[in-house]
C-alpha cells in the first residue's frame, strides 16, 4: 500500500565519499534520508529523488515522498508551500476582530449620545 509523507527539507551533508543525507521535517519531526553509491552501506534513497529534494533547501517548496508497500521511496512531489495563506487568515482574523471592536465604540457612543439628548431633554 502506498503511504507519502509531507514536509521540507532542513538541512544536507554531502560526504567526499559520494554519500548525500538530507533531513526531513514533517509531522513535527526530523527524520534522516540517505543516499549511498557503496552497496555495502544502508541507502535508503535512491539518488534520482535525492538530487531533485537537495536543492529544495532554505526555499518555500514543500514536499510529498512516496512510499511503496517495501518502505523505499517510489516518487516525490514538489509543490509551493502555502504558509503564505496562513498568515492571510492571521491577518483577516486580527482585521476582524479589529471591526468588532470598532463597532463596539460606535455604539457605545450612540449610548453616550442618547444619554446626552436625554439629559439636554431633562434639563429644559
Amino acid at each position: 500500500m502506498l503511504h507519502s509523507i509531507f514536509g521540507q527539507v532542513t538541512a544536507v551533508r554531502k560526504f567526499t565519499h559520494g554519500d548525500i543525507e538530507f533531513d526531513f521535517y514533517h509531522e513535527d519531526e526530523i527524520t534522516t534520508y540517505r543516499y549511498s553509491s557503496d552497496p555495502s552501506r544502508l541507502g535508503n534513497f535512491p539518488k534520482e529523488l535525492v538530487e531533485i529534494l537537495v536543492p529544495t533547501l532554505a526555499t518555500d517548496i514543500c514536499i510529498e515522498i512516496f512510499f511503496g508497500d517495501d518502505g523505499h521511496p517510489t516518487h516525490v512531489q514538489l509543490e509551493e508551500c502555502n504558509e503564505d495563506d496562513d498568515d492571510l487568515d492571521e491577518e483577516d482574523s486580527a482585521l476582524e476582530e479589529e471591526d468588532d471592536n470598532l463597532e463596539e465604540e460606535d455604539d457605545n457612543l450612540e449610548e453616550e449620545d442618547d444619554n446626552l439628548e436625554e439629559d439636554s431633554d431633562l434639563k429644559d
